[in-house]
């Protein structure tokens, strides 16, 4: 484990010594100017999902929201804590941002998750609570896909959660609102681990198409 911290240690060490040194300029500017990001990327928490790495992004591009799942919870105004629904609002409120995009990726763990019977007990709590959040896009696989095989249907179910959480996002007021107005523009995402490769939902067709093509 300690080995482990070291190697970030080395990591920042390299990164000041080297890319800092390179970038000097960008970092001063950044500082100076404030943050002013191109979009709010709503994604994954898994480890091997790396936002600013499939999208080529630079510092200061991306506004980055990472939760289990790549989930929204729906719009809920109490005084309880909501740190992805603040994320939320802040972005589109106070940075202004013109573009949201979810991205789900492949072999996502809490997808998985909810084809599994997972007993809840006192350390699992917050997780089987979040986790409520895809069985929407589990029941329209199981509809749909119930018959394929454990890959297709949970490579369908990534697919689907990303739009729902889409949906999920226009129950923010703000959301709704710049959308309606054409300011804010939604993306549904899908990062391909085994290739690199990230597609989007085309809401015209009802499919996912490759980025870019």
């Amino acid at each position: 484990m300690y080995q482990n911290i070291q190697d970030f240690k080395d990591g920042n060490k390299n990164f000041r010594k080297i890319k800092f040194q390179q970038n000097k300029k960008r970092f001063k500017k950044l500082i100076k100017d404030g943050q002013d990001p191109k979009a709010l990327f709503i994604g994954c928490s898994d480890s091997r999902f790396m936002p600013s790495l499939i999208t080529g992004s630079n510092p200061g591009d991306l506004f980055v929201v990472r939760n289990i799942g790549n989930f929204v919870a729906p719009y809920k105004p109490d005084e309880e804590y909501h740190a992805t629904a603040s994320a939320i609002e802040y972005a589109v409120s106070v940075l202004e941002i013109h573009d949201i995009i979810v991205c789900g990726h492949s072999h996502c763990g809490a997808i998985a998750s909810l084809y599994k019977n997972i007993q809840p007990t006192k350390e699992n709590t917050h997780t089987i609570k979040w986790l409520e959040l895809g069985q929407s896009a589990k029941k329209m696989a199981m509809l749909t896909h119930g018959d394929s095989d454990e890959k297709m249907k949970l490579r369908y179910t990534e697919k689907i959660s990303v739009i729902y959480q889409l949906e999920n996002l226009l129950s923010y007021p703000a959301v709704k609102k710049g959308v309606d107005d054409g300011k804010i523009f939604l993306h549904g995402w899908y990062n391909d681990l085994e290739n690199g490769s990230i597609e989007y939902y085309d809401d015209e067709s009802f499919e996912f198409k490759l980025l870019g093509e």
